[in-house]
């Protein structure tokens, strides 16, 4: 396994989170994307009002010091969530499961919540492995896809070891 770190995001890497977000398997997977993920000027307003946002930690995911994706959390209606999203040189080795244990234990608040399209199936497995369990279940316009999409909601009560 290689070396794993989360980092705060610099503006630096503003460009490789934009192209990562812009991956159309990724962009399927997560289903619950920005409508538009080639507009450069949306996701510059989205990353401005994130970082304004006390609320909101925005993470970068390294692997041997190089880019691998993001990880964050955030409030939203009283419930902390957190969110990961690896990029695709990073996939299948470890490196989502490596990044949210790292996360939820920087994270003191529990219980911590996570949603995730149902179909997104690494995605869950990453989360039952680090304790999540579901606790429910919704249908949600998925821009990503561009249909309604089943959503599971996951929660974190314990802390991860």
């Amino acid at each position: 396994m290689r070396h794993i770190e989360l980092r705060d995001l610099d503006d630096d890497d503003l460009d490789a989170v934009f192209e990562m977000m812009r991956d159309r398997d990724a962009i399927a997977q997560a289903a619950f994307t920005a409508s538009d993920p080639d507009d450069r000027e949306a996701f510059d307003s989205w990353v401005a009002r994130n970082r304004a946002n006390p609320d909101t930690e925005m993470l970068v995911v390294t692997e041997d010091g190089g880019f691998a994706g993001t990880a964050g959390a955030f409030t939203i209606d009283g419930d902390r969530e957190v969110t990961y999203w690896i990029a695709r040189h990073a996939r299948g080795r470890g490196v989502a499961t490596a990044a949210l244990r790292l996360l939820v234990s920087h994270e003191a608040t529990r219980p911590l919540f996570a949603r995730v399209a149902s179909h997104n199936a690494a995605s869950i497995a990453v989360l039952e492995k680090l304790g999540f369990t579901e606790v429910s279940r919704m249908t949600s316009f998925a821009p990503g896809v561009g249909r309604d999409v089943e959503e599971r909601v996951y929660t974190l009560v314990p802390a991860v070891e």
